[in-house]
């Protein structure tokens, strides 16, 4: 469970969990458009100098973000080396010169022999991967043993393609990093209010704004506690001989069903208690709602929204002008 953090509250103290719940959501959709509006790589590096101020500012932990990054850490990678090879445009900044032969050939078989005896015993599986994947690049980009060759090659790089590359992941990391940003500093009930009071306006053509952002967030709530669930049936499977990680393609589809059922079963379980809760505590649905505690926007909220425009308008002013 400590690896999702999409879902998942922390406590803390810092400027960003004293801002307004309809402040954070408004924000975190006007960085969102900001990002995708940054066309250029220096007006980027800077934005993400930015986010990096603003995530220490907030004085949560990064381990928490990277474990966020883990599920996309493939993606990301996958991202960027296809930019470098398929943007040829601009200045060559360097050459690897590559060469296959038959002593490659069994080099990268002894590393992928090794890869596949071991996988089962590393925890990191996709950083012992990605490691796997950069010792067979050094192994064609190093080793010269020239008695029996088969091709060689150049592996370039240009400039276009590494600030294509580096642009796209940085984008991905920020658009990450803020959605986590959200999640790890407001409970699901505020985000709830938050959404409600955004989407209030369509109200007016009759769509059931309140209905529509409980169940938001109630789908954010339950990610991190169905993904505790599945670990749970995993173990248990695993304690009953199951292995998720090898096998035929056949058996990992009767494992991968025996883990959807009880899944299945589980969500819908927990859906019906808590249906009962709400309807206990009087939950009905279209039905005029009061609130505990009364939103309202401070002064830090006010802030808030002028530097975010203000960033928005740079952003404009500096896409207009390129």
């Amino acid at each position: 469970m400590n690896n999702i953090t999409i879902g998942q509250y922390v406590p803390g103290n810092s400027w960003l969990y004293k801002l307004d719940p309809r402040t954070k959501v408004i924000l975190t959709i006007l960085s969102i458009v900001m990002i995708f509006l940054i066309d250029s790589f220096y007006v980027m590096l800077i934005a993400f100098g930015v986010f990096i101020l603003l995530f220490l500012s907030t004085r949560i932990s990064i381990v928490r973000l990277l474990r966020g990054m883990k599920p996309i850490l493939f993606l990301l990678v996958f991202t960027f080396v296809l930019q470098l090879v398929y943007n040829r445009d601009g200045k060559l900044l360097y050459t690897f010169p590559m060469q296959i032969g038959l002593f490659q050939l069994l080099i990268m078989l002894g590393i992928l022999i090794v890869y596949f005896l071991t996988k089962r015993y590393i925890k990191l599986k996709i950083l012992y991967t990605l490691l796997m994947g950069v010792s067979i690049f050094l192994v064609l980009w190093f080793s010269r043993f020239t008695l029996v060759t088969w091709a060689t090659f150049d592996f370039n790089i240009y400039q276009s393609g590494l600030e294509s590359a580096t642009f796209v992941f940085i984008r991905i990391i920020m658009m990450i990093g803020i959605t986590t940003l959200l999640t790890i500093s407001t409970m699901s009930m505020d985000i709830n209010n938050g959404l409600e009071w955004l989407l209030s306006p369509l109200k007016l053509i009759k769509i059931p704004v309140s209905a529509f952002s409980m169940t938001i967030a109630l789908t954010l709530r339950f990610i991190p506690t169905l993904y505790e669930e599945s670990k749970k049936i995993m173990n248990a499977q695993a304690s009953r001989g199951v292995d998720f990680q090898e096998g035929k393609l056949h058996n990992k589809v009767t494992q991968i069903i025996s883990l959807l059922i009880p899944m299945f079963v589980i969500s819908f379980r927990r859906a019906e208690d808590l249906s009962n809760a709400m309807e206990a505590r009087g939950y009905i649905i279209g039905a005029k709602r009061t609130k505990l505690d009364e939103l309202k926007f401070k002064v830090l909220d006010y802030i808030s929204f002028v530097i975010s425009l203000g960033l928005l308008g740079l952003i404009i002013w500096s896409h207009f002008l390129g």
